[in-house]
């Protein structure tokens, strides 16, 4: 899965957990400031990201996700994606 498709499921995990329009979602956008998300959106979305792509977030890297970049990253990361260019 490239970073390109990791993003567009990222978009479309967070639109539907915060009701929001997937053209709001940027990589750069910040998920508490830019899109609204509170502690507990978080820990959903987190859940939601564990199983949508089959993977463990560690506890010490769930503080580090700010921006959807920072999803993007780690997802491509664990799933090996970002070795593909």
């Amino acid at each position: 899965m490239s970073p390109e498709e990791i993003f567009e499921k990222v978009r479309e995990i967070i639109a539907e957990k915060l009701g929001i329009e997937v053209d709001d979602i940027e990589l750069s956008s910040d998920l508490t400031e830019d899109l609204g998300a509170d502690s507990l959106d978080l820990v959903d979305l987190v859940m939601a990201f564990e199983d949508e792509f089959g993977i463990k977030v560690e506890d010490e890297q769930v503080e580090n996700i700010k921006t959807v970049e920072n999803i993007v990253s780690y997802v491509a990361k664990v799933l090996g994606a970002d070795d593909e260019e």
